[in-house]
């Protein structure tokens, strides 16, 4: 008996009315070009039948994925996908990134019939850090990828080994048979995943040559989540994540399932080599073939905003998203790699994007965690726009010396923001933008002349 069958008579009708309505949401906003629904009908739904999440969920034939963590899930999620989809797989996906509750409820209801059944093989939801516990209170995942935790809006969470804790409860009580595939470099994580009764598999870098210098100034977490004492690194791949062991009660990084030198990178920086470790090694759990996972590795197209390429009036543009210290400390670090290699002695300019909106978060005192000396210290041209762009001119001009060349231009208007930067990008390099997520979205819109959300 299929789980649309095993729903009371009284549930279905709500449910069918809640479909309904969504449905009839998501045409009216769509015909009037408001955006692409991924939110509101969702939360309409919702209100017409409270076991929404519930109810869909239980129809997804082999099963619902969370991917959950501070960066990296949109990524990552993708890849997996298309893996997933190349297999053969119908997959339902919030692909656009609302992961709040209301967002997965949209993205499931988007594939439903009007009664709502649901006919898809899996579920991929990327899940918002802070609402694991209440998304795993109503869906009972097949496989749940914990990527990392990062100090993100420091306005609306609290420490990531406060966000690990509540993780590790709500997984604990989940059926044995769940699949749970953590970050074996992030200290919160590998030591959540070593105290859970599930199936763990962990996912890790095993390249020291990748290690950075020192440890970033936005560092998270170097004490034990055991003991507290302070952990003893052999190295840093990037902020906490790195080889580690603690020299007081002997905790130290798990051992993971797979060895990130048998995978090449996707897209730019090493952020990237995670998103695809992760997403390998789920692949690899939900049976897709070692052929598909390398082609489709060969073969990806970043995501929206995610180390995304556009060609825009014969001039190569990178879109790097940077919405919190280490993720911005990772795109600097990816594009001063780039710069290095330019051999021009005029570099492309760098564009900032600064916004303080719901989506990225109120508090902009981060950008003072970010280390803009790295990049500002190789000279060249810095345009910043955004709602707090002169937050982040001050922030660059703090970050310059008298022995480099700094040239700062402020553009409060986002077009004529990215009209300069393209006008000081050489015919041969590439304009790197660095926004805050809502920044993203517009800058997208400017250069595409199309919005995503």
């Amino acid at each position: 008996m299929g789980e649309m069958a095993k729903i009371q008579i009284k549930d279905r009708l709500q449910l069918a009315l809640a479909v309904l309505t969504a449905k009839t949401v998501t045409f009216g906003v769509r015909s009037l070009k408001l955006g692409a629904a991924s939110v509101l009908p969702g939360e309409i739904a919702r209100r017409l039948q409270p076991q929404l999440l519930q109810l869909l969920s239980r129809q997804v034939k082999q099963g619902v994925i969370l991917i959950a963590g501070t960066n990296g899930k949109t990524t990552t999620s993708l890849l997996l996908r298309t893996m997933l989809e190349r297999q053969g797989k119908r997959v339902a996906h919030n692909a656009t990134g609302a992961n709040l509750e209301n967002g997965l409820m949209s993205a499931l209801l988007a594939n439903t019939n009007l009664v709502g059944t649901l006919d898809v093989d899996y579920a991929i939801l990327e899940v918002d850090e802070n609402v694991v516990p209440k998304v795993l209170a109503a869906i009972q995942p097949k496989l749940i990828l914990c990527l990392n935790l990062f100090r993100d809006q420091l306005d609306r969470y609290g420490e990531v080994d406060t966000i690990s804790q509540r993780w590790g409860k709500a997984i604990a009580v989940l059926p044995p048979d769940t699949i749970i595939i953590p970050n074996a470099d992030d200290p919160t994580l590998s030591y959540m995943g070593q105290q859970l009764p599930q199936k763990v598999l962990f996912f890790g870098l095993s390249e020291p040559e990748q290690y950075l210098e020192e440890i970033p100034h936005a560092v998270d977490s170097i004490y034990c989540p055991n003991c507290g004492h302070s952990l003893d690194y052999e190295g840093v791949y990037l902020s906490h994540l790195g080889d580690f062991h603690c020299p007081n009660c002997g905790f130290h990084k798990a051992p993971v399932a797979i060895n990130s030198q048998e995978y090449p990178q996707i897209l730019i920086g090493l952020y990237n080599k995670y998103n695809t470790l992760a997403a390998v090694l789920a692949a690899q759990q939900l049976g897709v073939d070692e052929t598909t996972i390398r082609d489709t590795i060969s073969n990806f197209q970043a995501a929206f905003g995610r180390a995304e390429e556009l060609n825009v009036n014969g001039k190569h543009v990178r879109i790097l998203l940077s919405k919190n210290p280490v993720g911005m400390n990772e795109t600097i670090r990816a594009v001063n790699q780039v710069r290095q290699k330019t051999h021009s002695s005029q570099l492309a300019p760098v564009l900032f994007v600064l916004n303080d909106r719901i989506p990225d978060g109120t508090d902009v005192s981060w950008i003072w965690d970010v280390d803009t000396e790295k990049l500002v210290a190789q000279g060249g041209t810095f345009v910043v726009s955004g709602d707090r762009v002169y937050d982040m001119a001050l922030r660059l001009r703090y970050s310059h010396s008298e022995d480099n060349d700094l040239q700062l231009i402020v553009k409060e208007d986002l077009r004529e923001a990215i009209a300069t930067a393209l006008e000081h990008t050489p015919q041969n390099q590439t304009l790197h933008i660095l926004p805050t997520y809502s920044a993203m979205l517009e800058v997208r819109e400017v250069l595409t002349g199309r919005k995503i959300l």
